[in-house]
């Protein structure tokens, strides 16, 4: 009977995950071996803020999760102690938050992850966690849009200043 009830908790805590993996725009694994308490909690804090899940998982719970949302490219990376952070709202905000966090805490390593469904190794998930805001997006994205009608606006103001001086 008590076997019964322990294999239904497991089972529960595997559909638990695969729905995260589901529900996820961004899932990123990282190594956290050798981070002191101090700094866990304070990465926990970060992410907590920015609306992010952080976990630490048994690797073989993860895999079975992986299976189930059919993400087993995942699986290459979930060796040793792993935490994965679950974004559900924004795909690049975890990714943003540990890359910097892993920046002034050489204990902590990106492992991989999934973005939109697609699994990426530590090396692309570092390059997404480079990538600007979306704010800062949107700001590039108006200058450029702006700089026509602001160049256009310039040269007519230098031609009416210049018959200003003819006149």
């Amino acid at each position: 009977m008590a076997n019964a009830k322990v294999i239904q908790a497991k089972q529960d805590a595997v559909d638990v995950v695969t729905g995260k993996l589901q529900n996820s725009v961004s899932t990123v694994v990282a190594d956290y071996r050798g981070l002191n308490v101090a700094q866990v909690t304070e990465l926990r804090k970060q992410l907590r803020e920015a609306g992010v899940d952080f976990q630490v998982l048994k690797n073989t719970l993860v895999r079975r999760a992986t299976a189930a949302a059919e993400l087993t490219d995942l699986d290459a990376v979930l060796t040793g102690p792993t935490a994965i952070a679950f974004s559900e709202t924004d795909a690049v905000v975890a990714a943003k938050i540990l890359n910097d966090f892993a920046k002034k805490n050489d204990a902590l390593k990106l492992k991989g992850g999934v973005v939109e469904g697609k699994v990426i190794d530590a090396d692309q998930l570092k390059a997404l966690a480079e990538l600007p805001s979306r704010d800062g997006l949107l700001s590039m994205l108006l200058s450029v849009l702006q700089a026509p009608i602001r160049n256009f606006a310039l040269a007519v103001k230098a031609v009416a200043e210049k018959e200003e001086q003819s006149a």
